[in-house]
Parts: structure tokens; C-alpha cells; sequence
């Protein structure tokens, strides 16, 4: 089970529902019981879903990135044993103390970058330069990977890129717009990975956190060709008025189709795993399931108003499902929330008493360490006994503040997995 506060939220037969469902979003999406169910190894051959790769005389390395690196490297060493050559795995955090043989387990800041991120990227790129044509080289990408992988050009500093990341992400840009920027400012993104490691074959399992799962963005694309450009950067810039600082160097991202010949890049799991499983667990527990989107998107309090008045709107044991990232505008001061939390507080503005709203991250961290919390009637009871307006903690962005006061907000934990947010919305 991964929801930590289950038995304390679970006071209604509508709160018991909710919570079982996003259970089975969370099972259908765990990063290591997908490497279970589909790689394996049968006699020479390493088997990965519906294809099989030759295993004798090779040597296998694995490099895992991002949010998912380490729950998979310990997946991978269970797998293939001593034929596993090394492997670097860089995650956010090791929060649930995985220990690795042999990976290397390297820990680099999010979600702004630094020298720690440089320093590894580069052990990544070293690495991997030492493979050769008879190589196997599996890689994880999840998200978070972005960040991870900085590498930029020797005249521009991880200052830069930190500062044109708050000043994207103060504008409200999208994931697609954050990370064709920062596509420009790694050696290591927008195919760069794939570039280290030829002329080995490479096998590239990626978690999509992205909405309409891209691969060009998702961790920005270090094992796929990138059809963008460095103009197509400084667009972007333009769009939102933004200055470059002075010493940035934008870098073209690889278009030579010769380091890509040998990569096979694989979604290996989505949101889509999560609302399919959730979509079951609604059906099993009597409701009539929709799933409406698994790419949601827009200032988190809007896309909150819309479900609710969808939900409104929908015939009884109706369960809508969505997946998706929204994004919150801060004003000149703010406190401390979570774009589902944010969602969350204000969809119970207009919820009705036989409907409730759970708006959760699958990575278990909601820029907190809340995961989301839910919006029900029992929600509103608290805060009115509690004494809390919620518009005012909507308008200040202290969407943790108040369900931390009410008790309602939902504690996961480290997951060890990312594919976007989640939203179960239901109705009696």
C-alpha cells in the first residue's frame, strides 16, 4: 500500500472508494513490478516486453535518470545478475534507501539544477564513452531528468540555468517550452546520452511525466533525435520577455541520424497505466468510470472549478478520471501548496455533498510532502469548524497550510515513480 494515512482519511464509504482507487493507480504505475512483468532473461537472450536482444559475448551497462533511476537499477541488478557489467543510476533522492551491488547510485538536486548535477552528468557521459559496438546499454528516463542532466557549455555557468528556469517557470511556461529551452543548455539533453554511447546499442525504457507522452521532452530527450532548435529556444525566450544572462550559450542539440540508428526508445510506462487500473477499480466498486483526459493542463484553481462542474453535471455513480499537469501562477507573495492541492482547495469551493475530488501526484510529492488531499463535504466541515475560508487560502497559495490544518490532505511518500498528476473524481 502506498498511501501512508489511509485509515485516517477513510471515514466515508465515498473517501474509501477514492482512496482504493488511487491505489490502484499507484500498483498499476510502481517502476519495479513493471521491470518484473516485463523483462526478463530466457536462455541468451534479454527479454523487454515483445522484443529480445542477444545476450552472449555482450557487455551490459545501465544508466537510470531521474525520478524512477534507482527503484529501477535495483530492478535491473535483480534481473540480470552477474551479467550486468556497471551503471550509474542519478535520482532526486534515495528516500527509500535502496542499496546497489553494482550501479552506482548518484543523488543530484531538483528542481533546480547545481555542480553536484554537472558532476554527475559527466560520470554518466565518461561512462558511456567507453562503450563499444558489441554493447548493450539500457537506460531509465524519468522525470526529473531535466534538471539531472546538466551539462551546459563552458562560458555559461549552473547559475544561467537555474535563473532561466525560475523565470520560465514564474511565467507559467509549459513542460514543452521549459524543456525545449533547456534542450539547449546541456550537452547531455536532446539526444546527447544516445550521442556518449555510440556506436553501442542502445535500449531506452522512459516513464512519461509529460502529458501526450513526447519523447522529445520528456527529460528533455537524451536518447532521442531533437527536431528542435536553438532559435526555436530563443523564441520561446522572446515569448515571455525573458533575458538570457549574458554568459548563456545556447548548444544546437544532435541532428546526425547516425547516433540514433542503433537507439530503440520504449514508453515503457504512462499516466495511461494509472487511469486504465483506476478505471477497473471504479467499475469493481459500482461506479460507471470515464476517463476524460490523460493530458490535463492550465492554472491548477481553473482545471479545479472545471471538474467540479463537470462532476456536478454527471448522472450519480459517475467516476471521472484524469491525468495531466496543471501549473500555478504566484502572485507578489505566497505561501506553501501544490498544484493538486491548489486544484483541490479550489474545486471544494463548489463540490457537492455526495461528490469528492482527489487530485494526487504519482511521484507521492505534491511540492510538498503532501501527495494531494481531498475535497468533499467532510473537507468542508472541517474548515468551517476550523474556522478557514478557503478562498482566502486560495487567493494567498496556501493550499498546504489549510489541508494540513484540516487533516485532509493525502500522505504518500517516495513513490520511486512519475507519470504526471492524477485526478479521481467522484460521484454517489
Amino acid at each position: 500500500m502506498k498511501i501512508q494515512n489511509t485509515e485516517a482519511l477513510a471515514t466515508s464509504e465515498m473517501r474509501r472508494d477514492a482512496l482504493a482507487i488511487a491505489e490502484a493507480g499507484y500498483a498499476a504505475i510502481d517502476v519495479g513490478a513493471a521491470f518484473a512483468r516485463e523483462m526478463r532473461i530466457e536462455g541468451e537472450e534479454l527479454v523487454i516486453g515483445e522484443t529480445r536482444r542477444p545476450l552472449r559475448g555482450r557487455r551490459i551497462f545501465f544508466v537510470g535518470v531521474g525520478k524512477c533511476a534507482l527503484v529501477a537499477a535495483k530492478a535491473v541488478e535483480q534481473i540480470l545478475g552477474d551479467r550486468l557489467m556497471g551503471g550509474i543510476a542519478l535520482d532526486v533522492a534515495n528516500q527509500l534507501d535502496i542499496e546497489l551491488a553494482t550501479i552506482l547510485p548518484l543523488i543530484g538536486t531538483h528542481p533546480l539544477p547545481s555542480e553536484t548535477n554537472v558532476a554527475a552528468t559527466e560520470r554518466i557521459r565518461a561512462l558511456l564513452e567507453t562503450c563499444e559496438a558489441d554493447d548493450l546499454v539500457l537506460t531509465l528516463i524519468s522525470g526529473g531528468g531535466s534538471t539531472l542532466l546538466a551539462l551546459p557549455e563552458a562560458t555559461m555557468t549552473i547559475d544561467d540555468e537555474a535563473a532561466l528556469f525560475k523565470e520560465l517557470s514564474a511565467h507559467a511556461a509549459t513542460i514543452q517550452e521549459l524543456d525545449t529551452v533547456r534542450k539547449h543548455t546541456s550537452r547531455a539533453r536532446g539526444g546527447g546520452l544516445a550521442e556518449a554511447a555510440y556506436p553501442a546499442e542502445v535500449v531506452s525504457l522512459i516513464v512519461s511525466d509529460v502529458p501526450g507522452n513526447d519523447i522529445e521532452i520528456i527529460s528533455s530527450g537524451p536518447t532521442v533525435r531533437d527536431d528542435s532548435t536553438v532559435a526555436d529556444a530563443q523564441t520561446i525566450l522572446d515569448r515571455y520577455e525573458i533575458a538570457a544572462p549574458a554568459t548563456t550559450a545556447f548548444v544546437e542539440t544532435l541532428k546526425d541520424e547516425k547516433y540514433f540508428e542503433r537507439v530503440t526508445n520504449v514508453l515503457f510506462l504512462t499516466n495511461e497505466d494509472g487511469l486504465e487500473a483506476m478505471r477497473a477499480e471504479s467499475a469493481r466498486r459500482g461506479y460507471v468510470p470515464t476517463i476524460t483526459t490523460d493530458r490535463f493542463s492550465g492554472e491548477a484553481s481553473a482545471v479545479g472549478r472545471e471538474v467540479a462542474a463537470a462532476l456536478c453535471a454527471a448522472a450519480p455513480h459517475t467516476a471521472l478520471l484524469s491525468a495531466g499537469e496543471t501549473t500555478v501562477t504566484l502572485g507578489a507573495t505566497s505561501g506553501k501548496g501544490g498544484r493538486n492541492q491548489e486544484l483541490a482547495l479550489a474545486a471544494l469551493e463548489s463540490i457537492g455533498d455526495d461528490e469528492l475530488i482527489l487530485p494526487f501526484a504519482s511521484d507521492g510529492h505534491d511540492n510538498t510532502d503532501h501527495a494531494g488531499a481531498i475535497a468533499d463535504a467532510t473537507t468542508r466541515r472541517h474548515a468551517a469548524a476550523r474556522g478557514l475560508a478557503a478562498p482566502d487560502y486560495l487567493a494567498a497559495h496556501r493550499s498546504y497550510d489549510f489541508f494540513t490544518t484540516t487533516e485532509d490532505a493525502l500522505i504518500v511518500g517516495y513513490t520511486g515513480s512519475n507519470v504526471s498528476d492524477f485526478i479521481i473524481a467522484l460521484k454517489k
